[in-house]
């Protein structure tokens, strides 16, 4: 997709409103994420054997595991690209990931799915640098990092116990099944980092700002279990972007797809039944689309009880998870430190969460000699303006950083993200039957666990319930 933002423009997906009047199909060689799509005049539509219903990261794995079974499908998108909440925009020669994202290496459904070398995956540092009374702090897996280890194991980031007991809870995940983790008793990550015997200012200088980065939720009420599964994916591999944005994991999924199975810019708006219980779609279009086996539903929730009013009766969640993630521009040599590193705020003081120099990570993704800074907030900040958020960040920073450095800094692009995340606080059900009535399967990462892997998992997990269907009605 080619955006003709200014330098300074903003984005928001509250909620997306682009043009949809002309379907078109995906096209595959893109340089990169989001880049725009040439529009194909569309076929004459009436059955298909099987309709998926969004091209994020469930829906991809969908329609991925429907094609390794030779089964026809269609696979229906309402934005101008695949990914979902995945996605990556360039902006004056920048890769700009939709909010903050990071991939493990370690995610066990992404290992099957993927190929990582053709994503080129960029490394952080394996561990993180807190601001903590007017300082930074450096936390280190010790076994990657044994020397900086040494040195955290002194730093008034928690004490000498809690480094021990991060060594314990290391042992005790790797110790686990992912299937065991995932449907083991729960409590919320914070009940549960406080029974280990974690101290007040470990979770609060580094737990809170770290995984309440990574689930958008700093007061921890996410359910431990989802806690368990990402510290064990984290023990196993390494936090990474792919070199051409995170964009490029969706990108290759769909890249291994039939050009004319994926619909880009064509909105679903209900799904019906009729009296051969075989569900049939309606689009913004006016058109209707039969399925012959079955449709699956890869859409957000709020986007779920809309295509099914009158069917299904909206369910009573909890808020979902939100997030701003702001983007500045600099001259390299304009910039603290070159470090792949990513920085938490741990003095429990003001808006920002946590921020990296993403070029730092992956030079690509940004010009020669120019910086990119990724910024990430927790909440969506409703009441307060893009520019004044701008501004409490640029003060902030300069804090941390100085502000000869950080008053050169140029803003690019401001994301505000309300759905970022399901909200998985308990009690939670992260083996949740797909199947939610005859031909009609549900994926997506509310599913199972609000992850990439949760999303990949849950998409293949939607086709076999429609496989293990079609055999039984066989019979």
């Amino acid at each position: 997709m080619s955006l003709s933002f200014s330098p300074s423009s903003n984005f928001s997906l509250l909620p997306p409103t682009p043009n949809r009047s002309t379907r078109r199909f995906f096209k595959f060689s893109v340089p990169h994420a989001s880049t725009q799509l040439a529009p194909k005049p569309p076929p004459v539509l009436k059955t298909a054997p099987v309709i998926v219903i969004g091209a994020g990261l469930a829906g991809l794995a969908s329609a991925t595991r429907l094609n390794t079974e030779n089964i026809p499908f269609l696979l229906l998108e309402a934005s101008d690209g695949v990914g979902g909440r995945v996605r990556t925009d360039v902006v004056d020669g920048f890769l700009l990931d939709r909010g903050f994202q990071i991939f493990i290496t370690a995610y066990p459904e992404a290992q099957k799915l993927l190929n990582y070398n053709d994503l080129n995956l960029q490394r952080f540092y394996s561990g993180a640098r807190i601001y903590y009374d007017g300082q930074f702090h450096t936390v280190a897996d010790p076994l990657r990092h044994f020397s900086d280890s040494i040195l955290f194991l002194t730093n008034p980031i928690g004490s000498v116990v809690d480094k021990l007991l991060i060594a314990l809870t290391r042992a005790r995940v790797l110790s686990k099944s992912d299937e065991q983790i995932l449907t083991a008793n729960e409590v919320s990550t914070i009940e549960l980092l406080k029974n280990i015997g974690f101290s007040d200012s470990m979770i609060g200088r580094f737990f809170r700002p770290f995984f309440g980065g990574i689930f958008f939720d700093t007061e921890l009420e996410t359910t431990s279990r989802l806690f368990d599964f990402v510290f064990k994916c984290l023990a196993l591999g390494d936090n990474t972007l792919p070199a051409k944005g995170i964009g490029e994991i969706p990108n290759q999924l769909a890249s291994k797809l039939s050009s004319d199975s994926v619909l880009l810019n064509t909105k679903v708006v209900s799904v019906d039944f009729d009296d051969s219980n075989s569900p049939s779609v309606k689009l913004e279009s006016g058109e209707t689309l039969k399925s012959e086996i079955g449709v699956i539903l890869a859409v957000e929730e709020p986007a779920l009880d809309k295509i099914l009013a009158g069917r299904k009766q909206p369910a009573q969640r909890k808020p979902a998870r939100s997030t701003v993630c702001l983007y500045f521009s600099a001259d390299q040599d304009r910039i603290p430190v070159g470090d792949p590193v990513l920085f938490l705020n741990g003095s429990g003081q003001g808006i920002i969460n946590n921020m990296f120099f993403a070029t730092n990570v992956a030079p690509s993704y940004g010009p020669s000699k120019k910086a990119l800074v990724s910024v990430s907030l927790i909440g969506l900040y409703e009441n307060t303006s893009d520019d004044d958020l701008t501004a409490e960040v640029v003060r902030e920073l300069s804090g941390w950083f100085g502000a000869s450095k950080v008053g050169s800094w140029k803003h690019l692009r401001t994301y505000r993200i309300g759905f970022a995340q399901p909200n998985q606080s308990p009690p939670t059900d992260l083996m949740k039957n797909p199947n939610i009535g005859p031909g009609l399967y549900l994926c997506g990462d509310y599913i199972t666990s609000a992850t990439f892997d949760g999303a990949l998992v849950s998409g293949r997990r939607a086709v076999e319930a429609l496989l293990k269907d079609r055999a039984l009605a066989r019979v």
